[in-house]
């Protein structure tokens, strides 16, 4: 009798487990999984690999017989600045007159050794009448030819160090700098003014000697100067672009980087003595696939982006290729441009499920 209760009661909590379990299965079936996620799409692009460095801008030197960019120039002799005739931001070109330094005891002299050179010449033509009527012995003659050419010789160096006087531009570029102003007293060899032709500049940079050996010359290189302007929304350095124009080809044995300088066009933005970013093209891939560098995730080792079908998302491998900016190089079976793929919340999603976009 006992034996019977117990095993009928057994029997009945068993069907109501039995129940619950059959109640619960049921409910889940109709539980639906659905993550939010956003979006992007399979473009074509071209890819760009790069070797990164800094660099400053410099005038460009003297190469291929072309003279140097840039000059300081210096008083030839000492003085006292009576003129100048320049300002800096000024575009002066080969041969203007910048400063004029006091000439007064220059032309003093200048006007002596004319004095000096017509009385010499007054002379030379009477012992030359003389010569003809053989009134003066060869000698006389001789000495007042020679005074005659002493005396052109003291015009022409007094002269010569009057036109010192005159400071003129040996290039064509822009006033930078002034170092001096009317009325200064100035010594030999003292640098007067600085002058750049902003439209020969180039970049120096230092590149890791890691990197070297993917540079040649001609490369493209971008040029990135400054940082965006702070509170103007949008606002970003401007990029110019230059090429590869000489590679060192000893390493810095203290940064371990190598010289490599720039060409910049004529009528960049860029100025001199600014410290700019450079990127150098060393590798370009044309038209291929890409995705949004946040849709490709990692997976047992794989690779994959979850490609939405409809309202579901089911993951497919793909074999990686270069990164450009946000833009990553992707290839695998099926995958064709315009195809949508998960940007945000493709880690964790599994291999199939339901998605919702979200549209902000």
């Amino acid at each position: 009798m006992y034996h019977k209760v117990i095993t009928s009661l057994t029997v009945t909590v068993l069907c109501i487990g039995l129940g619950i379990v059959a109640v619960c299965s049921q409910e889940e079936e109709q539980v639906v999984t659905e993550v939010p996620v956003r979006v992007g799409q399979i473009t074509r692009a071209t890819l760009r690999a790069y070797v990164a460095a800094y660099g400053m801008v410099e005038p460009e030197p003297a190469n291929h017989g072309k003279p140097p960019a840039s000059a300081r120039v210096a008083t030839p002799v000492a003085g006292v600045i009576a003129e100048a005739s320049c300002e800096e931001g000024q575009y002066v070109r080969k041969g203007t007159t910048l400063f004029r330094l006091d000439s007064r005891t220059a032309d003093a002299q200048v006007e002596k050794a004319k004095v000096a050179l017509e009385f010499a010449q007054k002379n030379f033509q009477r012992k030359q009448a003389l010569m003809q009527t053989e009134n003066i012995s060869g000698k006389l003659f001789e000495e007042a030819q020679q005074q005659l050419n002493a005396a052109r010789k003291e015009l022409a160096s007094a002269q010569t160090q009057r036109s010192l006087l005159q400071i003129q531009a040996p290039l064509s570029g822009t006033v930078v700098k002034i170092n001096a102003r009317p009325g200064e007293a100035v010594d030999l060899n003292a640098a007067l003014v600085e002058l750049i032709d902003l439209d020969r500049l180039v970049v120096n940079a230092a590149v890791p000697s890691t990197e070297v050996y993917r540079l040649q010359l001609g490369q493209v290189v971008d040029v990135t100067g400054g940082r965006a302007i702070p509170g103007n929304t949008g606002a970003s350095p401007p990029i110019e672009h230059g090429m590869i124009a000489f590679i060192g080809v000893q390493i810095d044995t203290k940064t371990d980087t190598v010289p490599v300088r720039v060409g910049i066009p004529a009528g960049s933005r860029l100025r001199p003595g600014q410290f700019v970013n450079v990127r150098i093209v060393v590798e370009e891939r044309l038209q291929r696939l890409a995705v949004p560098a946040g849709s490709v995730v990692g997976v047992d080792g794989t690779s994959v982006i979850a490609v939405v079908e409809g309202d579901h998302a089911v993951q497919r491998p793909v074999m990686v290729g270069l990164r450009d900016g946000e833009l990553v190089e992707i290839a695998g079976d099926g995958l064709r441009e315009g195809m949508t793929v998960v940007t945000e919340g493709a880690y964790g999603l599994p291999k199939e499920t339901r998605v919702r976009v979200l549209t902000q």
